[in-house]
């Protein structure tokens, strides 16, 4: 049975840099990648230096490049199952039945949106209509933003969106779940709140021009930026009995490890801070840790009593 340094699951910008990392190691290395990423409707990355504006289908491709070069074997399918087994090591099968085991796992599948189950959110979802106005507020400065709030908060992200655009409108959709004192302040930095429920966006080639109400009415809107939660892309975490925190992604410590021994998180799954920078730090981070303890347990110690004599 081969028994493999790691296996990263999660083929995005934390799994493919930590990748990196230990295959310049020269450690024994697999990666899963079902191809299934967060931005993968974006039109373009940001906040990355010598990457701005770079489209994630062209930034995967140099990234596996470079990961090639280093000897790590890519796999393109999803893993269904992983456990620690009595040895210690780590039992990952994939889609075919397969099973790999290695000493250390990473996890760095990330996030997938809750995406509102309203016409045209989906379809404009990485063009008009996003979740991080870090990521695409500039693309959209001194424009009709909106924010999309019903089942979540929105009040952080509105008053943020003031940086971008004097014309911002919170949309609550028929529920309200801010606070007086929020409601209150939004009024005073001239932040309409909309309540009516959301009949549809209307969009014109690919581009978000009007919200549209259920009772008729309907409202100018460039570009609309929603809070709605998210979710993991796969249930491993949870599986191994991982620490969550409330919002949703797994607590680490400053090493990417989690409360499960052997087993790390990076990327959006273990953060709240979504840049594709981030992630692919944390990734790295992550590799340099790993590959820091599999040299702990492949270094000889001198024997007890021969040091005591």
């Amino acid at each position: 049975m081969e028994i493999l340094d790691c296996i990263i699951v999660g083929g995005g910008p934390a799994g493919l840099n930590a990748a990196v990392v230990l295959g310049r190691c020269r450690r024994k290395v697999v990666m899963f990648d079902s191809a299934t990423y967060r931005n993968q409707y974006s039109h373009g990355m940001h906040n990355y230096l010598t990457r701005d504006d770079i489209p994630p289908v062209d930034f995967l491709k140099i990234a596996r490049e470079e990961v090639n070069k280093y000897g790590v074997e890519m796999i393109n399918r999803k893993v269904v199952n992983a456990r620690k087994n009595s040895e210690g090591f780590f039992d990952v099968k994939d889609d075919k039945g397969k099973v790999y085991h290695s000493k250390k796992l990473l996890i760095a599948t990330g996030l997938w949106d809750n995406v509102p189950d309203i016409p045209g959110f989906k379809e404009l979802y990485g063009k008009s209509v996003h979740h991080c106005p870090y990521c695409d507020g500039w693309e959209v400065r001194d424009k009709e933003l909106g924010v999309y709030a019903r089942n979540k908060n929105g009040f952080e992200l509105a008053i943020a969106l003031k940086g971008w655009s004097d014309k911002v409108t919170y949309y609550a959709d028929g529920k309200n779940k801010l606070k007086p004192v929020e409601v209150e302040t939004l009024a005073l930095n001239e932040i309409p709140i909309v309540s009516y429920p959301i009949e549809r966006l209307e969009a014109e080639n690919d581009c978000l021009k009007s919200v549209i109400f259920k009772n008729g009415d309907s409202r100018k809107c460039d570009a609309l930026f929603f809070v709605n939660g998210y979710q993991q892309q796969c249930d491993l975490v949870e599986t191994f009995g991982c620490n969550i925190t409330k919002k949703g992604v797994v607590l680490t410590n400053r090493f990417q490890q989690t409360n499960i021994e052997g087993l790390y998180v990076a990327g959006d799954a273990a953060k709240d801070m979504h840049l594709v920078v981030v992630a692919a730090a944390e990734g790295a981070k992550a590799g340099v840790i790993i590959n820091k303890e599999l040299q702990k347990e492949l270094t000889r110690q001198p024997q007890e009593e021969l040091l005591a004599t």
